[in-house]
């Protein structure tokens, strides 16, 4: 039975000049670069180009190799490759791309993995590619906005706004309820409706905001993973948004990516880690940020520093962001930098004397942190009611630990959050102690309820 020819593959490679033997080249290197070794030769590139079949992975690699040629995003639906697709992004594929189409391509490829779908073969980005990955964006310069698309939409000021609207959407469901909550949502959206505008036309002032906009809502889905308990989902986010800030050189962005990679860091116990993303994202950032982004980066370092023990460093870094604090109000902050107050300051700073363990300290920052933050962020304020009790119990208040933290739960908003979720079992844990003690026991049996009832809802 004759096939059909792929006209489709083959209107692509004449837009690129890309004969059967150069295409076979580039799609072996760009299996290279994933860690792959393929054979393609020209011979299969004929097949395809008569109809052929290919595999899922292969297709992959070839949209890839065409998309940096033409320095756009091609996929393999673009090349009549019908449902291949990548469900999954492989594991081994962790290294900072080294073009926009490969960033773009691994973006799209995230953007079909479900939080909920870890697998237990999968773990967070190893150390050498981490540190790979914020060296070459400390010293990168700027790739410049694509100039020679062919693509007939033309994208404006009003796509950009359309899609801040969305992220500050997206970014209170998170806060709210948890990162989870609205993923499936959230990834559709920008997969069909944001990715495609960045291998679109505009002019180099749309062109700017569009690559901050999709930078902001890209760092939301790693976050949200991150929330959801999916520690190698959100690593590969975090290391694909920190290339997307590369293409405009949006070094507060990128800082801020580096200071979300710390965060993750030093929640999975990874403290060495931790400091130098975070020492990473204050130098990346201090040429650029603004007082209070700065404020952010230098708190987050004291965060690494406090799990690291290292009392001297934690409160060198704890003045640094109280001084870029104070001048917070001095100049204009990007949007998404809004949630950073007094009170999320403050809360940063009693999860640092928690860590070090400053008792009476850590309690009075955190009462602090409980009265100032808007019941809103209602994952925050659940953050922050559990450092209380966990700094109450530093200080042998057994009572008060354990009625604090009953509140917290009794909130019940912040328990879709895998990471609220943990700091409960983390209090539990302490408690154990005191088994017996009729309180401790109360306050299980209350957890139990309210995480069946959060199954029900």
């Amino acid at each position: 039975m004759s096939k059909d020819p792929n006209h489709q593959l083959a209107a692509v490679m004449a837009e690129a000049g890309a004969s059967n033997k150069g295409l076979a080249k580039r799609v072996r290197e760009v299996a290279e670069r994933h860690g792959d070794h393929l054979g393609t030769t020209h011979v299969a590139v004929q097949r395809w180009l008569d109809g052929g079949g290919i595999q899922r992975q292969t297709a992959g690699y070839v949209a890839e190799a065409l998309s940096d040629k033409l320095r756009r995003r091609i996929t393999s639906k673009d090349l009549g490759f019908p449902g291949t697709a990548l469900a999954r992004l492989p594991v081994g594929v962790t290294s900072y791309a080294a073009s926009l189409a490969e960033t773009l391509s691994t973006l799209e490829t995230l953007t079909h993995q479900r939080p909920e779908d870890r697998s237990e073969t999968e773990v967070p980005l190893p150390d050498g590619d981490v540190h790979s990955a914020a060296l070459s964006w400390l010293v990168s310069r700027p790739d410049g906005l694509p100039t020679d698309t062919s693509a007939t939409r033309r994208v404006g000021m009003r796509d950009v706004a359309a899609i801040r609207t969305a992220a500050a959407f997206f970014m209170q469901l998170d806060f709210q309820f948890g990162g989870g909550h609205a993923h499936k949502a959230f990834r559709h959206y920008f997969r069909e409706d944001v990715l495609p505008l960045l291998s679109a036309s505009y002019s180099s002032n749309v062109g700017e905001a569009l690559f901050r906009a999709a930078s902001e809502m890209a760092q939301l889905l790693a976050w949200s993973a991150y929330d959801s308990g999916n520690h190698a989902l959100s690593g590969r986010y975090m290391m694909s948004t920190l290339r997307l800030t590369q293409v405009i050189g949006d070094r507060v962005m990128g800082a801020r990516i580096l200071t979300n990679m710390s965060h993750q860091a030093n929640y999975l116990g990874q403290a060495p880690r931790a400091v130098t993303l975070a020492r990473a994202s204050v130098e990346g950032g201090r040429a650029a940020a603004p007082p209070r982004a700065m404020a952010l980066f230098s708190a987050h370092e004291a965060r690494a520093l406090s799990t690291a023990g290292d009392h001297r460093g934690a409160g060198h870094a704890m003045n640094e962001a109280e001084r870029f604090f104070e001048r917070a109000d001095s100049a204009e902050d990007p949007e998404w930098l809004s949630y950073m107050d007094e009170a999320e300051l403050t809360g940063e700073f009693c999860h640092c004397f928690r860590d070090l363990g400053q008792g009476p300290d850590a309690v009075r920052l955190a009462v602090r942190a409980v009265k100032l933050t808007d019941p809103k962020y209602a994952r925050t304020l659940g953050f922050c009611r559990m450092v209380l009790a966990q700094s109450q119990l530093l200080n042998g208040d057994l009572e008060a630990a354990v009625t604090t933290a009953d509140r917290a739960v009794e909130a019940g908003d912040a328990l879709q959050s895998a990471r609220f979720q943990r700091y409960v079992g983390d209090f539990q844990r302490q408690v154990s102690v005191h088994t017996h003690s009729p309180l401790v026991q109360q306050f299980n049996g209350n957890v139990e309820a309210a995480m069946r009832r959060l199954d029900d809802e």
